[in-house]
C-alpha cells in the first residue's frame, strides 16, 4: 500500500535534499531540525482507464447517462482544459483524449452531427496545432481540426455571449458556441484542488469582463488559500457564476485526477525521499544535475520540456458539477494531503522549470514569483506553512529572460510597471485597463500564441496573499537586480539567505522545506 505523506526532521544522517532551481537542480544540506514535508507515495493508476471512463459516463452523478442526453439534430460542444495542466505534459495518450474519444463515440451512435471541440484557454495563449494534437490525439485531431477543433477566443466579440449577471453583479459571459449548445460537455484534469468544479466553464470559456470579478487584488487577498475552495473568495465568485450558468445551460462535467508520477522513468526516483534512493539513483541524480549544468540554456530547456510525465488516471467521475466535484477533491487529497503540526518562521521551496503558464516556454521572473508566492505558498489548508510575518526563501535564478512570442506583455510589465511600483493594488488601479485593452496585445493574443495583455497582472495578483502574509522574500541564486526590481532580496546560498532572514525571524528560526515537485497540500494544524 502507498504510504501517506511524511514530515521528517533533518538530522546528522539526512543526506543532501534535492531542490529544483528553475532549469537546474541543487542538492542542499539543511540546518539540523529543519522540517521537510513530502507528499504521499505515488498512487497506483486505475487498471483499465477506458473501462473506468465508460462506467463514469454510464453512471454519472446527478445526471442521466450521457447517452440519454444525446440525440440527432442537437448541437454538442466539448470543452476541455488547455495545456496549463498536467505538469509536466502527459505521456500519450492524454486522459483528455481517452475521455473525448468515448464522448464522440456515444455522440456518433446517437446520430449527432453538429459537434465542436474547444480548448478552454480563457486568456491563456492559443495552443498550437501540435499541442492540440498531443491533447486530443491523432484521430480526433484529423477529424475536427481546424474547422471544428479550436481555441477559445475571449476577444471575439461576436463569439461571446452574456448569459446573465449574478446577485453580486458579476457578468457571466462565455463562449457563444458553448452557451447556445443543447449540451456542453466539459473534460477536466484536476491536478490541484484549486481547479475544476465551477472554476472550469465560467473561467475557461470566459473573457476579461467575466474574469475581473475574481481575478483582482481584493479577491486574492481574501482567498485564504486558493487550494481550499471552502475559504476562497475566488471560488465563491466562480461558484455563483457556475450556478447561474447551470440555470441556463445543460452542462455535463467529466473530471479526472492523476497520480504524482511527474517524472520520466529514468528519474522516477525523484518522487521518493532522498534517503530511499539506491546507489544507482544517487549516481543518476548527480549525472542529470551535471548534464543540465553543462547544457546551454536553449538546449537544456528543450530537453526538459520534451520530458513527458507518465501520469496515470486515479479517478474519473461525471455528471452534474456540484455532485461530481467533491468526489474529485477527495481523490486529489488522497495523493497530496499531508498533516503538518504548526507553522514555521521560514518556508523554503524550489521553483521548477515549468508551471501552468510556461509550457514549452521560459519560466520568466514574474511566473517564478507566481509559482512561489501564488502556488506553493498557497498549498495548504487551515493555515499557511509559514507564520504571519515570517520569511519565504525560494530557489530560482530570476534571470531577466522572457519569451517574446508567448509573453510579450510581461516584458513591458517588468520594465514599465514594476519600475514604478510593486504594490498590487496600485498596479491594478494605475495600469491594468491599459494593458487589458491594448490593441497590439489583443492582436497577439488572437492571432499569435501570446498570453493576453492583462495576464502578467493576474500573475502578480496571484502572489498578493503570499506577499501580504510574509515579512520578507529571499531568492537563492537570483539576479540581484531582477529581485530588487520585484521588491525582493537575493542571496548566493541558502546559508546566506538564512543569515539575511535573521533580521526578521532571529538566528534560531524554525524552518520548513516544502519538497516540491511532486505536489503536496499541507493540512496545517
Amino acid at each position: 500500500m502507498p504510504r501517506p505523506g511524511v514530515v521528517v526532521e533533518v538530522d546528522e544522517r539526512t543526506p543532501p535534499l534535492l531542490v529544483h532551481a528553475g532549469e537546474q537542480l541543487r542538492f542542499e544540506r539543511f540546518p539540523l531540525g529543519t522540517r521537510a514535508v513530502y507528499p504521499p507515495d505515488v498512487l497506483p493508476g486505475l487498471p483499465d482507464p477506458d473501462a473506468a471512463i465508460a462506467h463514469a459516463l454510464e453512471h454519472p452523478l446527478g445526471r442521466p447517462p450521457l447517452r440519454e442526453l444525446l440525440f440527432a439534430g442537437m448541437k454538442l460542444t466539448i470543452a476541455f482544459d488547455d495545456l496549463s495542466l498536467p505538469l509536466p505534459s502527459m505521456r500519450p495518450p492524454d486522459i483528455r483524449q481517452r475521455v473525448i474519444e468515448q464522448v464522440l463515440t456515444l455522440a456518433a451512435e446517437a446520430g449527432v452531427d453538429d459537434v465542436e471541440l474547444i480548448a478552454a484557454n480563457a486568456l491563456h495563449r492559443r495552443m498550437t496545432a501540435d499541442e492540440l494534437r498531443h491533447v486530443v490525439g491523432d484521430r480526433v485531431f484529423r477529424s475536427f481540426w481546424p474547422e471544428r477543433l479550436r481555441n477559445h477566443d475571449a476577444e471575439d466579440t461576436a463569439g461571446m455571449k452574456l448569459v446573465g449577471v449574478t446577485d453580486h453583479g458579476e457578468h457571466v459571459e462565455i463562449n457563444r458556441r458553448a452557451a447556445e449548445s443543447d449540451l456542453l460537455v466539459y473534460v477536466n484534469i484536476n491536478l490541484v484542488t484549486m481547479g475544476g468544479g465551477h472554476k472550469s466553464v465560467p473561467v475557461g470559456l470566459a473573457g476579461y469582463r467575466s474574469l475581473r470579478p475574481h481575478h483582482n487584488v481584493q479577491t486574492m487577498l481574501h482567498s485564504k488559500s486558493y487550494m481550499d475552495p471552502r475559504h476562497s473568495a475566488l471560488h465563491g465568485s466562480t461558484v455563483r457564476m457556475g450556478r447561474l450558468l447551470a440555470e441556463h445551460l445543460t452542462i455535463f462535467t467529466i473530471e479526472t485526477t492523476v497520480n504524482n508520477a511527474a517524472f520520466p522513468d529514468q528519474t522516477a526516483f525523484f518522487t521518493k525521499r532522498e534517503w530511499e534512493w539506491s546507489v544507482k539513483d544517487q549516481a543518476t541524480a548527480f549525472a542529470v544535475k551535471n548534464t543540465l549544468d553543462r547544457l546551454p540554456p536553449k538546449a537544456r530547456r528543450k530537453v526538459l520540456h520534451n520530458s513527458l510525465a507518465p501520469f496515470q488516471l486515479t479517478s474519473v467521475q461525471a455528471g452534474e458539477t456540484e455532485a461530481v466535484h467533491p468526489r474529485t477533491l477527495e481523490h486529489v487529497h488522497r495523493q497530496q494531503l499531508v498533516e503538518v503540526d504548526g507553522q514555521s518562521d521560514v518556508l523554503v521551496t524550489g521553483i521548477p522549470y515549468v508551471g501552468p503558464y510556461n509550457v514549452n516556454s521560459i519560466m520568466n521572473p514574474i511566473l517564478a514569483m507566481c509559482m512561489g508566492l501564488g502556488y506553493f505558498f498557497n498549498m495548504y489548508r487551515g493555515r499557511p506553512l509559514v507564520r504571519h510575518g515570517g520569511v519565504m526563501i525560494l530557489f530560482h535564478p530570476l534571470r531577466r529572460e522572457f519569451d517574446p512570442v508567448h509573453h510579450p506583455s510581461y516584458i513591458d510589465f517588468f520594465d514599465q510597471v514594476l519600475a514604478d511600483t510593486t504594490n498590487p493594488a496600485l498596479i491594478e488601479d494605475k495600469y491594468e485597463q491599459a494593458y487589458a485593452t491594448d490593441p497590439w496585445y489583443v492582436h497577439l493574443y488572437r492571432n499569435g500564441n501570446a498570453y493576453h495583455g492583462v495576464h502578467p497582472f493576474y500573475m502578480w495578483y496571484w502572489g498578493a496573499h503570499g506577499m501580504d502574509h510574509v515579512g520578507d522574500v529571499i531568492w537563492v541564486g537570483a539576479d540581484p537586480g531582477v529581485a530588487r526590481r520585484m521588491g525582493f532580496r537575493a542571496a548566493g546560498t541558502l546559508t546566506d539567505a538564512l543569515e539575511m532572514a535573521s533580521d526578521t525571524v532571529g538566528r534560531d528560526p524554525s524552518i520548513t522545506y516544502l519538497h516540491a515537485p511532486p505536489l503536496t497540500l499541507a493540512e496545517v494544524r
